[in-house]
């Protein structure tokens, strides 16, 4: 043993040194995996061939019978989401003005392809709508409607993985009038629920008329599509909509002063990253 000591420290290493060196690095690296294994268990997994799909049903013009007027503006919208959505990397669906049965066809027909190889889904919806209630061309139907037919019971590719819903709609008569402010995993189950990873990203909150401009289109989609840009890279879902939800709580005005506020409904079971 004396003879290996001299020898190393011959060579200018130290045996006690090289020892505890050793053992802190194999710590460090068990460390790291644990963290990573931490880190992974909270967070949806990325690692699909593919992001997923990302339907846009943009409804512009009503039936004379359901007294909607043309939503002026919402193709700005669409064609904002296209491009948002494209570059993230999702494969886009978009189709407008769309019946209720269109509207039931068509995602049913989404919710059974096979989304095995997917990450997630997304789905935007434009149109009028009321509390709980989203318009069709020709006739308002139930918001659950639509949404229900990916729960977890009815779309099993997309068990456990995040579907969300972005909706520009109006969800009531009330419009915001503002207040002046003073200041600038766990795996011990394999049973989830079947409303488990959702969420539902609303224009306005219950009760109030969400606010579209006829020639830049909507606060909160162009909201969405400017956070998104800006900090899809290295944010989390919910740090980004709390920006959406700033952006528009702040930046947006109408000329007689009225404010509108997003309302955000999540039963997302870990944190989700685009990238």
């Amino acid at each position: 043993m004396s003879e290996n000591r001299g020898d190393a420290e011959e060579r200018g290493d130290s045996v006690d040194t090289k020892f505890w060196f050793q053992r802190l690095f194999q710590r460090y690296l068990k460390k790291g995996k644990a963290g990573a294994g931490s880190a992974d268990a909270g967070r949806y997994r990325m690692d699909y061939p593919s992001i997923g799909t990302c339907v846009i049903i943009n409804n512009k013009n009503f039936h004379e019978g359901t007294r909607q007027k043309t939503r002026e503006g919402t193709n700005v919208d669409a064609e904002a989401l296209e491009r948002t959505f494209r570059s993230l990397g999702y494969k886009i669906r978009r189709e407008d003005d769309q019946t209720v049965g269109e509207m039931e066809e068509l995602l049913h027909s989404v919710s059974q392809e096979d989304h095995s190889g997917s990450a997630s889904f997304v789905c935007v919806l434009l149109s009028h709508g009321g509390e709980g209630i989203f318009y069709g061309t020709d006739a308002p139907t139930e918001l659950k409607t639509l949404t229900g037919m990916f729960r977890g019971d009815l779309c099993k590719t997309l068990v456990a993985k995040p579907k969300l819903f972005f909706i520009q709609a109006c969800r009531g008569t009330r419009f915001d009038n503002g207040i002046q402010t003073d200041s600038s995993s766990d795996e011990s189950s394999n049973r989830i629920p079947v409303e488990a990873d959702f969420l539902y990203a609303h224009s306005t909150a219950p009760g109030y008329y969400a606010c579209r401009n006829r020639v830049t289109g909507s606060w909160f989609m162009q909201a969405l599509c400017e956070m998104l840009k800006e900090h899809s890279n290295q944010l989390e879902l919910m740090q980004i909509m709390t920006r959406v939800n700033r952006k528009v709580a702040r930046d947006f005005e109408t000329t007689n002063k009225k404010k509108q506020m997003p309302s955000i409904t999540t039963t997302l079971t870990k944190d989700f990253y685009f990238r």
